[in-house]
């Protein structure tokens, strides 16, 4: 069986959604193509290829997926996919008794970006009117990868066809979106509140409008909040919260706080407060359970020109990177507001 086609005539089936003016659109379910999980921690990729001679607008995104039987999945936009394989192993942590028959790879090959991530039972979501992630024709994104994570290894006999449907339209759409992923790698110590913080600085001569926020850690976590940070004629810098959770809620993208338009030169900042007083030893970032993840997602739109060239901000995490590092030159840190829900 070769890659699979996005919008072959199997699999486009037409709905509406109600928007101002009534927007015609298709949904495509990307989807396992029943894959069995024979170990914990399991991670599954499967492909779609976007027909290349069209461009494609995704403007939702519909899970059919449920978090007793899913940890989460991420949705990838690549050049190139890790293979062509109908399904491959792409766990990071992938051992000498996982399935001999299934390729390794990362999701990508070439040209990774983020597009879409789910878990803890988020509900649907729908882009703001006018707004479309582009994919296939005058894009990078050639083909759309489905990754997803599974905590516990499957009875025998027993497949999953977990994913969701792309809701998606030929119709152009003015303001072109995208996501920037800003996490962090490190370690965090035993029995501590530890912070896991990332910075970067906006380089490109784009304006981006931030529309949606997704939280995203594993059992440390407490709050995550994110930031956008530009300074002013004195040289104080001002801190615009974009969003903040309690993780354990569910991991969907959420409204932004501050949908002020974030420009050349400024700077985002994302916090992860994290709890180990139960553990009594490090905890790693990394991909299975018992370790830990700090992201903080920003979807986002333009009004002229192309999404950014930057899809990531991650910085080495603690003991080494801190917003309070000198070298990062940061003032009037909200220390409290940053750590804390309310």
């Amino acid at each position: 069986m070769g890659v699979r086609h996005m919008l072959g005539a199997v699999f486009a089936v037409h709905i509406f959604i109600q928007v101002t003016c009534s927007l015609e659109v298709k949904k495509f379910p990307l989807l396992m193509p029943n894959v069995y999980p024979d170990r914990d921690e399991s991670y599954f990729c499967t492909p779609v290829r976007v027909v290349p001679d069209k461009s494609f607008y995704i403007v939702g995104f519909e899970p059919t997926a449920t978090m007793d039987v899913v940890h989460h999945m991420i949705v990838f936009g690549c050049s190139k996919p890790g293979t062509t394989d109908p399904y491959w192993d792409c766990g990071e942590m992938a051992t000498s008794d996982s399935d001999p028959k299934l390729k390794k790879a990362n999701p990508c090959a070439d040209g990774s970006n983020v597009i879409y991530a789910w878990a803890l039972n988020a509900k649907r979501l729908e882009l703001p009117e006018n707004v479309g992630f582009q994919v296939g024709k005058g894009t990078q994104i050639q083909y759309l990868v489905l990754q997803i994570h599974y905590s516990k290894k499957f009875k025998k006999h027993e497949s999953d066809k977990s994913g969701l449907n792309l809701i998606y339209t030929e119709e152009p759409q003015s303001k072109l979106a995208g996501v920037l992923l800003l996490g962090t790698g490190g370690a965090i110590p035993p029995r501590s509140l530890t912070h896991m913080e990332t910075l970067c600085q906006l380089k490109e001569k784009k304006t981006i409008f931030p529309f949606a926020y997704r939280t995203h850690t594993h059992e440390l976590g407490k709050v995550v909040s994110g930031y956008s940070v530009r300074r002013d004629k004195y040289g104080v810098d001002r801190w615009s919260l974009l969003g903040k959770r309690n993780p354990y809620t569910a991991q969907m993208f959420y409204p932004i706080f501050n949908k002020s338009p974030i420009k050349y030169g400024d700077r985002l900042a994302a916090r992860c407060t994290m709890d180990s007083s139960n553990r009594t030893d490090y905890t790693i970032v990394g991909p299975k359970h018992e370790n830990e993840m700090c992201n903080f997602y920003i979807m986002y739109y333009v009004e002229e020109g192309t999404p950014l060239d930057m899809k990531y901000c991650i910085s080495e995490g603690p003991p080494y990177f801190y917003w309070r590092n000198e070298e990062n030159n940061l003032n009037n840190i909200p220390e409290e507001e940053a750590s804390n829900l309310i």
